[in-house]
């Protein structure tokens, strides 16, 4: 790479902890700047994970001019005002998954990045891990023929509270845009956009959405099953059915994973070989971001405007089906 980047963390959340871990496995990356609206856990957010400033708005971040790129860790019913908010300012972002609420923040966002030329990426660290790129190029070298079914789920028991971002609806609670969004982006990556969709829901007691049902029917012929909930826990795993076998992503296959293939014939499964890695596998995401930073694309072409417009298309389809409405966004 041709430089080091300072970087700056905007929300000081569990998820931005995570990252930032992952961030100092990159010589590239210098842990610069955290900001959040309270000062004091600006500080001691960038005292435990070894950033040099701390910010207590939001607006004296961007205004710093040693910041290069930025990492919105925000619930996702801020990440269209964060993003325009740091684009404008010609700061490059990496934004954090639900990419927005609905397609029309998300249209926004690509239009002000393109007008400011400035690089913007989903956080969609799953579609950078070794695991789920190695079961990509299985799938599209239709070494188990074709793919006619993906099942996929994500649920865990989670708590019950309405002041929480789970849970509350003005933060865009519910499990669907939280970790539903995982299974959609599986059936999409290996079918594209569902040409019909049907869907079962059950609300919390908020009302948020609490668990999820979605059926998607493609061109094709192939289907999805994908399901996700905070009300009970499941395997998550996903699941692509082909004409002469399997191929399973186990568990947490969202997140580095092994992978486990059968085909027809075969007295049992067979484990595909996958490399180890250090960390999480945020720095993933993370190293693509300056790759394309260095090779002046304001657009990654691994994840791309049109993937993340896609995912929250199907995402808004998927809601108008199931009643899931989000005030003020919608």
């Amino acid at each position: 790479m041709k430089k080091q980047y300072n970087w700056a963390i905007l929300g000081c959340g569990k998820i931005a902890r995570k990252f930032s871990e992952d961030l100092k496995l990159l010589p590239q990356a210098n842990l610069y700047a955290a900001a959040s609206r309270n000062i004091k856990r600006a500080q001691e957010f960038a005292n435990e994970l070894g950033y040099q400033k701390a910010y207590g708005s939001y607006t004296e971040l961007v205004q710093d001019p040693q910041v290069d790129v930025i990492y919105i860790a925000t619930p996702h019913s801020h990440h269209h005002e964060h993003a325009l908010l740091c684009l404008r300012h010609k700061k490059a972002v990496l934004c954090e998954k639900a990419f927005a609420i609905n397609l029309r923040e998300a249209q926004e966002m690509v239009a002000c990045a393109k007008e400011n030329n400035t690089f913007l990426m989903e956080a969609f660290w799953t579609r950078f891990q070794p695991s789920f790129l190695k079961a990509r190029e299985i799938l599209q070298a239709e070494k188990l023929g074709k793919l006619k079914m993906v099942r996929s789920d994500f649920a865990f028991n989670a708590e019950k509270n309405a002041d929480k971002r789970l849970y509350n609806t003005d933060l865009g609670g519910g499990s669907l845009l939280d970790i539903g969004i995982y299974p959609v982006f599986a059936s999409l990556m290996a079918l594209g956009k569902p040409s019909e969709l049907k869907t079962m829901v059950n609300f919390g007691f908020t009302g948020a959405e609490e668990s999820i049902l979605m059926s998607f029917k493609y061109p094709n012929g192939a289907m999805a099953s994908l399901a996700s909930s905070f009300a009970s826990y499941s395997s998550i795993q996903t699941e692509y059915w082909c004409e002469k076998g399997y191929l399973r992503l186990n568990k947490r296959w969202f997140a580095p994973t092994q992978i486990s293939i059968w085909e027809a014939g075969m007295d049992h499964e067979e484990a595909v070989p996958v490399e180890e890695i250090e960390g999480k596998g945020y720095q993933f995401e993370a190293e693509h971001v300056m790759q394309c930073i260095d090779n002046g694309q304001i657009e990654s072409p691994k994840m791309s405007f049109q993937t993340s417009l896609d995912l929250i298309e199907t995402l808004d389809k998927v809601r108008a089906d199931a009643g899931i409405i989000f005030a003020g966004h919608d």
